[in-house]
């Protein structure tokens, strides 16, 4: 800055905060071991997050007790890791906030697993119903099985849009060792036409409120 002759001290201030910050590890991190922090990261720093799992209920709408067995279920961590993988989900609770917008399309399919656990499953829908009905930046439509086949079958995505037009969009692809993002244009492009296909064929945000509802009686 210096070297530049640049002598406006707010900027000198700015650019000295951002290498500050630069050097710092953001709360993710410490979830390394049982979590993609890359993603993490990327996720945290969003302005829209827009998701579609096929078989799981999203991350973001995960309660302690559905993360824990969805975490067992899937043999990925030990025993001990179960309570990182809880407080990592709760961390990321913390990004429902008033400037995060979030679109989830939930997969009838993964409501019906829930049905062999009755508690876990009234805790979820009853977390999902609050969601849908207390958040205004959250968009939750269900997936219904009569949809039948559909622009996505067997495989999830998310896509992350950010306020600064600087930054690119991005589609992340979770695998069970790792995930994949994608950056290029058309390839962003293309899971934006899978997610507006998948919008047309889940119901609407009240339809699918009534669902979760109908379900809740169910359980």
């Amino acid at each position: 800055m210096r070297l530049y002759r640049i002598e406006d001290t707010k900027k000198v201030d700015a650019v000295l905060a951002l290498g500050r910050q630069a050097r710092e590890k953001g709360w993710w991190h410490s979830y390394s071991s049982v979590l993609d922090a890359d993603y993490l990261g990327f996720e945290a720093e969003a302005s829209t997050v827009s998701v579609y799992q096929p078989a799981v209920i999203p991350g973001l709408f995960q309660t302690a007790g559905y993360a824990a067995l969805s975490a067992r279920a899937s043999g990925a961590v030990t025993e001990g890791d179960i309570d990182q993988v809880i407080t990592a989900r709760l961390e990321r609770k913390k990004l429902l906030r008033d400037d995060l917008n979030l679109l989830a399309i939930v997969d009838e399919s993964a409501l019906l697993r829930l049905s062999h656990s009755p508690e876990v499953a009234k805790e979820q829908i009853s977390h999902l119903i609050d969601l849908s009905e207390g958040v205004n930046r959250v968009t939750l439509q269900v997936l219904p099985l009569s949809a039948g086949l559909h622009a996505s079958m067997g495989s999830g995505f998310v896509i992350l849009d950010y306020a600064d037009e600087s930054d690119p969009s991005l589609v992340y692809l979770e695998g069970r060792t790792g995930g994949t993002f994608l950056e290029k244009k058309e390839e962003v492009d293309d899971y934006r036409q899978v997610l507006t296909s998948l919008m047309r064929s889940a119901l609407s945000e009240n339809e699918s409120l009534k669902a979760l509802k109908n379900l809740m009686k169910e359980v």
